[in-house]
């Protein structure tokens, strides 16, 4: 796919309806769902510059088509700051053309402007297909999750 067709930007409050349809799909394909306090949570988050989540959409022929979250924080092992891709979702329709590997891209010049050291995400075990891509754009570590809801 040829990125120039392709426009990354910062999320803007007139997207909404289109992030909302995005993001619900998103949930969507990881058999979830949130109470819509939470995603008016979420929305108002991205939009806050007090705040250190960030959004992007992927716009292609004025259309937007894929989104992804990032939060930035501070960190133990490092002078510099962390970026966690939180959130990252292309429309099914159009997966496979270099959408996806686009915003990771972004997101990676975003955190180096940011100073960050890293940028770090998880995904399930069994999301082959978006495997293959981190495979080709960043280091599967050895690291073990363990979560506790509260």
């Amino acid at each position: 796919m040829n990125h120039s067709s392709v426009e990354i930007k910062n999320l803007a409050l007139a997207d909404y309806e289109l992030w909302l349809h995005l993001w619900q799909n998103y949930l969507t394909f990881y058999e979830t769902s949130l109470p819509m306090s939470t995603t008016d949570t979420t929305w108002h988050n991205l939009l806050d510059s007090n705040v250190a989540i960030y959004g992007f959409g992927a716009w292609q022929d004025g259309t937007l088509v894929g989104i992804t979250h990032v939060v930035l924080h501070p960190s133990t092992w490092t002078n510099n700051g962390c970026c966690y891709l939180q959130d990252l979702y292309v429309n099914e329709s159009i997966r496979g053309q270099g959408i996806g590997r686009a915003l990771i891209e972004y997101v990676y010049d975003f955190a180096t402007q940011k100073g960050c050291n890293h940028v770090y995400w998880k995904t399930q075990e069994s999301n082959a297909d978006a495997r293959q891509l981190y495979d080709k754009i960043a280091s599967l570590t050895d690291m073990v999750q363990y979560r506790k809801n509260l």
